[in-house]
């Protein structure tokens, strides 16, 4: 999770390859109503949200039902987005790709193609919420090479499952 630009889903595409785990992109969920809207530099209210969080919501179910295992992109900025995504569930884990906003709109100035436009990251950091204490997120810097934090994120799971197993 994070805002967008700070490499969402570049790094869960890198983790899910090496996890061997399958990867979605929780872009993919949205209404086409809410890329059009994005698309044209409006930021989304929680009304066009609800129904694309409830979607990746669903897709976590399903996957967490077959006993497979994903790595989901999704910018939950919020915590009551997180809370619908998880929906109680303590199988889940957040990865929140924390980044300083200079630094995420310099990536941003780069990336090419994208319906966000750099112009609503603004709207992005004012609505971020950065996960609670409580939520048991794995909080990650994304000032290194996509290898190292990858690399940050595997040994923070592994040593959070040797925790849970201790």
């Amino acid at each position: 999770m994070g805002v967008s630009g700070s490499g969402k889903t570049t790094v869960a595409s890198e983790l899910a390859g090496r996890l061997r785990w399958t990867f979605e992109d929780g872009d993919k969920f949205h209404p086409k109503s809410n890329v059009e809207k994005m698309s044209a530099g409006q930021p989304l209210t929680d009304e066009d949200r609800w129904p694309w969080l409830n979607a990746i919501a669903d897709e976590i179910e399903r996957v967490c039902t077959a006993r497979e295992r994903a790595v989901i992109a999704c910018s939950a900025l919020k915590r009551t987005y997180r809370d619908v995504l998880l929906r109680g569930r303590d199988d889940v884990r957040l990865i929140f790709l924390n980044g300083t906003q200079q630094l995420i709109a310099q990536r941003l100035s780069l990336r090419k193609d994208h319906f966000m436009p750099p112009g609503l990251l603004d709207s992005q950091f004012r609505t971020l919420e950065p996960p609670g204490l409580d939520e048991n997120a794995i909080d990650v810097s994304i000032d290194a090479p996509v290898d190292a934090i990858v690399e940050d994120i595997v040994s923070k799971l592994q040593a959070t499952t040797a925790r849970k197993q201790s």
